[in-house]
């Protein structure tokens, strides 16, 4: 499974973005599943709607409705890892988003990951010492 945040799937969406073809020749030629999080896809429906409207939303939400990628849930006994992690990084500052994903990687046990978000992800460490491969940049 590959991590999906936020930045791939507002550019896979949005043939303006200047990720976009990047991200339509993964998702078109990659086998591997993705997975995202409750929070990612929150963030990506806001951002969806207030940029490109509802119908690009709803586009979006009938890819998950479809199962077309993963969603990872965070267990109950993570609250405080989250926290961890947005304290370890308020410097730049993580969101809350991206602590889910970092989150995902450990669980995961890797850190291939799809975002347009270049110096977060070379900055994040999964289990504080394991770096991502951004796969998208």
């Amino acid at each position: 499974m590959i991590i999906a945040d936020t930045g791939f799937w507002l550019a896979l969406g949005d043939k303006n973005d200047k990720h976009h073809q990047q991200a339509d020749n993964f998702a078109k030629t990659s086998r591997e599943r993705l997975v995202s999080t409750y929070l990612v896809m929150t963030e990506v429906c806001h951002l969806l709607l207030k940029r490109q409207g509802s119908a690009a939303q709803l586009k979006f939400v009938t890819l998950y409705q479809l199962g077309a990628f993963d969603v990872f849930e965070i267990p109950a006994q993570d609250k405080g890892r989250i926290v961890s992690l947005m304290r370890q990084y308020a410097d730049l500052p993580m969101d809350l988003a991206d602590a889910s994903l970092v989150l995902l990687a450990e669980y995961l046990g890797h850190g291939q990951i799809l975002s347009t978000d270049r110096r977060d992800f070379q900055t994040y460490r999964w289990k504080n010492t394991r770096p991502f491969t951004n796969l998208l940049c």
